[in-house]
């Protein structure tokens, strides 16, 4: 299936610390692009897959799961890792949550976390989704949740319930694990996030096993952060991160 121009994975820089990006849900690389080319351009060596069944049709999303979003992260992560000494994780959203699996399974590799509105449940009306998805086949889009004038992500139109309750299923994963997560975390939050609820912030604040993590609120932002108002605000608290946890 045709991958969308917006859609391609996205490579730069030529540091000796690298930062692997993960999208989220429905999105594509192009929703973190400028944050990770900022990060290129101040000397680190970033990466930016893209997830399976992301950025072509919600068709192939919804015959997707956990286990390829998953893969495909660890495949880019373990590509990093051999051209890096040191390597960061960086994620919006359901990139989050995939961030903090890599966390999980590669202790001694991950450097440290930069979550963006990470995604480790959604709100109470999802409860209906392992019944609704045998009945009902997909749903308006959840992308786009965007304050500023505009900006788009370029989500799919559609969002196929079958996905959503895979994504649901690797949010049950990920929180089962979070106390083996030992790395130090940068974690931002939009104030007014109308995608994923204030308690998934708070459940990693609880279960990470991190003596170091760093809150940074997100004034004038929706849940699709990094290409919102608050943009340069990411950009800056994340350089100042991994200068101060990199080794180079």
């Amino acid at each position: 299936m045709q991958v969308h121009e917006f859609a391609q994975p996205f490579a730069a820089g030529r540091g000796d610390v690298g930062v692997l990006f993960l999208h989220g849900f429905t999105a594509s690389p192009w929703t973190l692009r400028a944050w990770a080319g900022a990060t290129a351009e101040a000397g680190y060596r970033v990466s930016v897959p893209r997830l399976p069944g992301h950025g072509t049709s919600w068709r192939e999303l919804e015959v997707t799961d956990g286990r390829d979003w998953y893969a495909a992260a660890e495949r880019a992560f373990v590509e990093l890792r051999g051209e890096c000494s040191t390597v960061f994780v960086a994620g919006l959203s359901m990139g989050g949550a995939l961030a903090l699996q890599l966390a999980e399974r590669h202790a001694d590799e991950v450097a440290g976390l930069v979550l963006v509105n990470p995604a480790l449940v959604g709100h109470p009306r999802l409860t209906l989704v392992p019944l609704a998805q045998h009945v009902i086949r997909t749903v308006d889009s959840v992308g786009s949740s965007i304050r500023k004038a505009g900006v788009t992500e370029h989500s799919y139109p559609r969002t196929p319930l079958r996905a959503v309750h895979a994504m649901m299923r690797l949010w049950a994963d990920v929180r089962a694990r979070l106390d083996l997560v030992y790395c130090p975390i940068l974690l931002l939050h939009s104030d007014a996030d109308d995608v994923v609820p204030i308690i998934s912030k708070e459940i990693v604040l609880r279960q990470v096993s991190s003596e170091e993590i760093t809150e940074v609120a997100l004034p004038d932002s929706a849940h699709v952060a990094p290409l919102d108002n608050d943009a340069d605000l990411i950009v800056e608290r994340t350089l100042d991160f991994l200068t101060e946890h990199a080794v180079r």
